[in-house]
């Protein structure tokens, strides 16, 4: 018997075919299928080609279903494969040290300059899920202490609070180190007096030769009392930008010339530079160690989370630290978290929307937790991912579909179901001889969320003679589903009927290849599902002409997609994510004359 005719082997092949499917969101995947099937069929061994054929026959079959159809035929013959248990969620694992400390704490620490984006998630949530692990204190500081380079704008310290309320981060203490430059100023001060810091007068190029030779600079030989009174010189005002910086203290021989007696505090003319906050208050701001390594020790921090970036900057403070007898917090240096195609440069993302290539920080192109939120990731697919990567130190490069996955687990339990259709065509059917009522249920598995209901009346004409005659009914569907259609060919519209294709009407051109489809003709061929599985007829959805709801689709590449909308639609409010049946989730993001949404992925 060919194997195209072994009805057994057809029924092991869709059944393995469908289990496949469902576990890997609605698409079965072939190479997996012979392996499975000659376990079961060691007799085709000798023809493994033919077995693909077939294999790759009925994989497009089960493909060309919904996911909730696949579900719903597994459930009705095979429920017994999805009684599994749950694999256990991925937990962080302890952190070092904890039993020292009474309390842990944790902090984030954005330089407001700019949003929020993917990029910072990893310091966040493993900073956040700690604190709350080991029932903690979770701090958020503001580091703006450069108004010239990197300057911060008030904008983005709300925003800053905005993200993190969405991410579902409790912060229990906030600070802005903008507001404490005076108690930076005291321990600059002490750090003089104890001879663990110093002014240095030197030009940058001048001072970067000498460190690199592992000399002492002329300034550094002073003593304490000098430095005090060139000190009180920078308090004064007498020194202009770029003239004097301090400068901590640490071995001039360091193996990391980045470490040699770091800059730890300069002069910035904020009369030309003004601080957003604070204006032209102060002229003396502290470079981030100087700042963070003061503050984490005086806030009482246990756990300094952060990227291996950071490291440096660790032996940096150190220095500091130990000048001014106090115990280093426990540091945790994670490797670099790369998301290819994922576009997160602040200083780019800023230039892009002032010059008009972005239409704002929410825009679906960029990274930000803005346009995330947009487009309907959930903070827990984020959350989940970074707790999945966690504080390993070794790089790790993910994908969109890594976020994805554990987003699409999340909405794919809570969207309902809907139809839209793309680039619609009409298609008209004929011959229907009697009313019909099509319940599309919201969300297939869980039947108590209930139905959208449509029905779909023939309009009876009398014909010359006198005798009733069935009018065409119309419908809109995809040009996709239109572009696969051939005359003769059987077509099931979902949880309603059978149609066969009787007309196909395209627009001539030049190039017969780029011929314009018009429109579609069919006619009623029958109700049941069953009569068109085993023919694996094309299943398509559909929406009935004069009941649509125009509607806009935004991708994530910034363009649109334009196609009608079910009227069920005009009851979605803004910020609900759905799922369109064949076509992937959408955040709903206005609900008027048009409904627009912003396309999640698949």
């Amino acid at each position: 018997m060919a194997l195209q005719q072994d009805k057994d082997l057809r029924e092991l092949i869709r059944k393995a075919a469908l289990l496949n499917a469902v576990s890997h969101e609605g698409k079965a995947q072939a190479g997996a299928m012979v392996g499975k099937v000659l376990g079961e069929r060691q007799d085709l061994r000798s023809c493994v080609k033919e077995l693909s054929g077939v294999i790759n026959e009925i994989v497009n079959e089960v493909n060309s279903y919904s996911l909730s159809e696949q579900r719903a035929i597994v459930e009705q013959n095979w429920p017994e494969t999805q009684k599994k248990e749950k694999p256990e969620e991925k937990k962080l694992c302890a952190l070092p040290n904890a039993d020292k400390f009474k309390q842990i704490i944790t902090r984030f620490s954005p330089n407001p300059d700019c949003v929020l984006h993917l990029g910072s998630a990893r310091a966040i949530v493993l900073s956040h899920e700690y604190a709350r692990i080991y029932n903690g204190k979770f701090i958020l500081r503001f580091e703006d202490t450069d108004p010239k380079i990197k300057k911060p704008a008030l904008e983005f310290y709300e925003s800053i609070r905005r993200d993190l309320k969405w991410l579902g981060v409790q912060v229990d203490e906030e600070y802005i180190q903008s507001d404490r430059l005076p108690i930076y100023y005291e321990y600059v001060e002490k750090l003089i007096g104890l001879d663990a810091a110093y002014v240095c007068e030197c030009k940058q190029e001048v001072f970067h030769k000498i460190a690199l030779s592992r000399q002492a600079c002329p300034c550094r030989i002073l003593s304490a009392v000098e430095h005090l009174d060139r000190w009180q010189k920078m308090l004064n005002g007498i020194y202009r930008e770029g003239q004097a910086v301090v400068r901590v203290k640490t071995e001039l021989d360091h193996p990391n010339p980045a470490v040699r007696d770091w800059p730890a505090l300069r002069i910035i003319d904020t009369k030309k530079y003004p601080h957003p906050r604070v204006g032209s208050k102060y002229t003396l701001w502290p470079l981030y160690n100087l700042a963070a390594g003061i503050d984490d020790y005086l806030m009482g921090m246990t756990h300094i989370i952060r990227g291996k970036e950071h490291y440096t900057n660790m032996i940096r403070q150190k220095y500091m630290y130990q000048a001014l007898g106090w115990e280093y917090p426990e540091a945790i240096h994670y490797g670099r978290l790369k998301i290819t195609d994922a576009f997160l440069s602040k200083s780019k993302i800023i230039a892009g929307i002032k010059e008009g290539l972005y239409t704002g920080f929410d825009d679906p192109r960029l990274g930000t937790f803005a346009a995330l939120r947009k487009r309907g990731i959930t903070p827990e697919a984020i959350k989940k991912m970074i707790i999945d990567v966690g504080i390993k130190a070794n790089d790790v490069t993910l994908s969109w579909e890594n976020l994805y996955a554990h987003n699409r687990k999340i909405l794919d339990a809570s969207s309902d179901r809907y139809f839209f259709v793309s680039e619609p065509i009409e298609l008209k059917v004929k011959e229907i001889n009697r009313e019909f009522t099509a319940k599309l249920p919201l969300y297939p598995e869980k039947p108590e969320r209930g139905v959208r209901e449509y029905t779909i009346t023939p309009n009876k004409k009398e014909d010359e003679n006198g005798a009733g005659k069935d009018a065409a009914v119309s419908f809109w569907v995809s040009k996709k589903d239109a572009m696969n259609m051939e005359q003769g060919k059987i077509v099931r519209f979902m949880e309603l009927f059978n149609i066969e294709i009787t007309k196909i009407d395209q627009q001539p051109t030049i190039d017969a290849v780029e011929a314009k489809l018009l429109a579609v003709e069919a006619k009623y061929v029958s109700e049941s599902y069953e009569d068109v599985r085993k023919i694996k007829a094309q299943i398509i959805h559909w929406i009935p002409k004069d009941t649509e709801v125009p509607c806009e689709i935004v991708l994530q590449n910034g363009q649109t997609i334009n196609g009608f909308a079910e009227s069920e639609s005009k009851k979605l409010k803004p910020d609900m994510i759905i799922q369109f049946e064949r076509f992937g989730f959408t955040r709903v993001d206005k609900v008027d004359q048009k409904l627009v949404a912003y396309y999640t992925h698949k």
